[in-house]
């Protein structure tokens, strides 16, 4: 039984569903969403120069996100995120690149001649080998710099004494210093350091100056199988 205030509902009212919004049928660029994260990660370029092409691939991954996404606007959303990546990839690229030149242009200290591990690697060519001892698996460079003042950067390779080191191994990378092998011959500098410096094992890549020397026979050094190259360092950072 009704009562007389009550509504009657009416069987023949439409039903009307709800509507969803434009944005629901567009999907999200996974472009836009890689740029973006490029763009964030793209501050440890701001470290290590080598990691310099992550802000590059977020730069031209976020322009083409944008681009797609401007092209394709009833199907593809996430502008903003594109866009942020690509502003964030592009300063961290510009700022980036000035830090690592202005930081190379001025890291060598007045009296010290820039090399790398690089230069101290066995040469191919034939015609080094008369200027140099058969058994010396080092180039001519490397015995012209013998007894020269050298800048050179590496990382301190793990020994039984990670604290207050007098003397160290340096080798070039990461992968040697950190996770373990032997390093080749020519890829190891034995150091010492001078009166009061002394340095802890860590993970940072190091700066040395100091006096080269080039031994014409391997010299025994402990936890390797030996070195040519010795560093007396009166710089380091």
């Amino acid at each position: 039984m009704f009562m007389a205030n009550e509504p009657v509902m009416s069987s023949t009212e439409p039903y009307t569903a709800p509507t969803a919004s434009y944005d629901d049928y567009r999907a999200i660029s996974s472009s836009a969403v890689v740029t973006l994260i490029l763009g964030i990660i793209s501050v440890t370029a701001l470290l290590f120069a080598s990691l310099l092409f992550i802000p590059v691939v977020g730069l031209f991954l976020g322009i083409s996100a944008c681009l797609k996404i401007k092209s394709r606007p009833t199907e593809l959303t996430g502008f903003p995120l594109a866009l942020i990546g690509t502003v964030l990839s592009a300063l961290l690229l510009v700022y980036g690149s000035i830090h690592h030149a202005y930081v190379y242009a001025t890291e060598v200290p007045e009296g010290y001649q820039r090399i790398s591990f690089h230069d101290l690697q066995p040469e191919n060519d034939p015609e080094y080998l008369p200027s140099r001892p058969q058994d010396m698996p080092v180039p001519s460079m490397a015995i012209e710099l013998d007894g020269d003042r050298v800048f050179v950067k590496g990382y301190v390779f793990p020994g039984g004494q990670k604290e207050n080191l007098k003397q160290f191994v340096l080798v070039p990378d990461m992968g040697t210093c950190c996770f373990g092998g032997e390093p080749k011959l020519t890829d190891m500098i034995e150091v010492t350091l001078q009166e009061p410096l002394r340095v802890d094992f860590s993970y940072r890549k190091r700066k040395l100056g100091g006096t080269l020397k080039v031994d014409s026979k391997l010299k025994p050094v402990s936890g390797v199988n030996g070195v040519y190259y010795q560093l007396d360092v009166d710089y380091l950072k």
